[in-house]
C-alpha cells in the first residue's frame, strides 16, 4: 500500500516525513534515511518496501522539502545541514514511530544510504535507548561526529569494493572503532560494486545481485534485533 506525507514533532516544531504502514496493520518500526539527493521517490519506495515486509516505516525529510538530481547541489545541501536540527529531527522521527499505534516494537531500526548511512548511526547515538538496530549503507558525512560509546544497537555495515568515497578502508575503520566501543557489528564489502549500488534508479551504479543480497541481510538483521 502507498504511504503518505506526515508531520511529526521535532523539539517544539515539526518536521515532514513519508510514512508507510504494513497491510497487516502492525509491525516493528524502521526509520529510513535519505541519500544526499533528498526525500526522492527512491527513498519513499524503500519505505513502501519495508511496509510490504511488515514494518512501520518513516522516511524523515532531512532537507525539509528540498531535493535535487544534481551532484554538485546535493553536495552543497549535505554540507549545509544543520547538525543540531538533524539530531532533533532524528529524535523526533524515532519517538513519533514508537508512539504510533501501529508500531509493535519497543525500539526502532534505523537505516540510511550514503549521507543517510552516517545519519542512521547518528540516530542510534542521539536516541540510544530507542534505536535497536542500525544498517549503514556506505555512509559518510564529514560534519557528523559520532559518539560511538553512546551507540547500544548492533550495526550492519554495507560497503562496496569500488567505492572511492565510503571506501572499504573507511568501512573497516568504522567497524574497528565500533567494536572497540563495545558495539556488535556485521559488516560486508560487496565485490565489484560501487558507491550507491543499492539505488535502482541510478543504472550507472546499480548492482541487482548485491542489492538483493543486502536487502535480505537487512531484513533478517532487523527482524532479529527489533521486535
Amino acid at each position: 500500500m502507498a504511504g503518505q506525507m506526515v508531520e511529526f514533532p521535532s523539539n517544539g516544531g515539526t518536521a515532514p516525513g513519508y510514512l508507510a504502514l504494513p497491510a497487516s496493520g502492525r509491525g516493528p518500526a524502521v526509520v529510513v534515511i535519505q541519500e544526499w539527493w533528498g526525500l526522492v521517490p527512491h527513498i519513499k519506495d524503500l519505505a513502501d518496501r519495508f511496509a510490504a515486509e511488515g514494518f512501520v516505516a518513516l522516511a524523515p525529510d532531512m532537507y525539509h522539502g528540498v531535493q535535487t538530481s544534481e551532484p554538485d547541489e546535493a553536495g552543497k545541501l549535505m554540507m549545509a545541514l544543520n547538525i543540531d536540527q538533524v539530531a532533533r529531527d532524528l529524535r523526533g522521527a524515532v519517538a513519533y514511530l514508537l508512539g504510533r499505534p501501529e508500531t509493535s516494537s519497543k525500539q526502532a531500526a534505523s537505516i540510511g544510504f550514503c549521507m543517510g548511512g552516517q545519519l542512521a548511526l547518528y540516530a542510534a547515538a542521539v536516541s540510544p535507548d530507542q534505536v535497536g538496530a542500525v544498517a549503514d549503507f556506505y555512509g559518510l558525512h564529514p560534519n557528523v561526529k559520532l559518539n560511538l560509546r553512546r551507540i547500544k544497537a548492533p550495526v550492519l555495515g554495507v560497503f562496496a569494493e569500488k567505492d572511492g568515497w565510503a571506501s572499504p578502508a573507511v568501512g573497516a575503520a568504522l567497524e574497528a572503532d565500533l567494536m572497540a566501543s563495545g558495539v556488535t557489528t556485521d559488516f560486508k564489502v560487496y565485490a565489484g560494486a560501487d558507491h550507491g549500488f543499492f539505488n535502482d534508479t541510478r543504472r550507472e551504479v546499480y548492482d541487482a545481485a548485491a542489492a538483493a543480497d543486502a536487502w535480505q541481510r537487512t531484513l533478517a538483521f532487523f527482524r532479529t534485533h527489533v521486535n
